[in-house]
């Protein structure tokens, strides 16, 4: 479980936070091995690389190499919070008097990040590879042409209905809950319900007493339901569109 809830947390975070990977990513191969003032620069600062990269590559390019970096962080995050908590509750974190040994706590934090870095290391060069990937008049560093699926793949649109799936479920988890809670609290004989004045009281209730993880119970039954409709959905919409466009040039 801390391996799954570590994960998604990581994933959840990084559909916002990959835009500035992409902008970090090209800044750091700008002027590489070059002196400065010997070559363009084409991101002045990190405002500026944001809104070049959006105008000429577009806004969707701030979110390439999306597919690996969720692969990445659910990997590396979950493999070392996931491993330090299950050295936690095995209790090999505290000496045979039971009290907690900060040596322990820091050897096992070590080696669970050297398990997450050594096995997330070739999926972070993928990203990589991915994020630096720009038009000619923009491009820094070594420009790699992977290309994972052809551009009409139905695997692309597959994949990418996976990842939109993991992000929807995420975002409305805590208000699926809310909702279940709501429609199955007691009321009273006018109708109003006992527990709860609202979506906005179900969720501040829920946080308070049982915490963020409590907003998300019942995650994976929520993915395995919504996942299937929201990957299946968007897979049908694409292909329709595709064929329509086919049919109608």
């Amino acid at each position: 479980m801390d391996f799954l809830m570590s994960g998604l947390a990581a994933c959840g975070a990084c559909v916002f936070t990959n835009p500035l990977e992409v902008v970090k990513t090209r800044m750091q191969l700008q002027g590489e091995l070059q002196a400065p003032g010997t070559y363009q620069r084409h991101y002045r600062n990190v405002f500026h690389a944001f809104i070049t990269i959006g105008k000429v590559d577009g806004l969707a390019a701030l979110q390439k190499g999306l597919a690996p970096a969720l692969l990445y962080q659910f990997l590396m995050n979950g493999i070392r919070l996931g491993t330090y908590g299950l050295a936690e509750a095995g209790g090999y974190l505290h000496t045979a008097e039971g009290t907690h040994s900060p040596a322990r706590s820091a050897a096992a934090g070590a080696m669970a990040g050297i398990m997450g870095a050594y096995l997330g290391s070739p999926i972070y060069m993928v990203k990589t590879h991915l994020q630096a990937q720009a038009a000619s008049e923009i491009a820094v560093g070594h420009q790699y042409k992977h290309q994972i699926f052809p551009p009409e793949s139905w695997k692309l649109a597959l994949v990418a209905a996976m990842v939109s799936g993991i992000a929807v479920v995420l975002a409305m988890a805590p208000f699926d809950v809310a909702c279940t809670r709501l429609y199955n609290q007691p009321t009273d004989a006018q109708g109003k319900g006992l527990m709860y004045r609202g979506i906005l009281d179900a969720l501040l209730q829920t946080a308070r007493t049982e915490g963020i993880f409590g907003m998300y119970k019942g995650i994976g039954a929520s993915y395995f339901r919504l996942g299937p409709h929201t990957i299946l959905s968007l897979f049908f919409w694409d292909q329709l569109r595709s064929l329509y466009y086919t049919y109608t040039k």
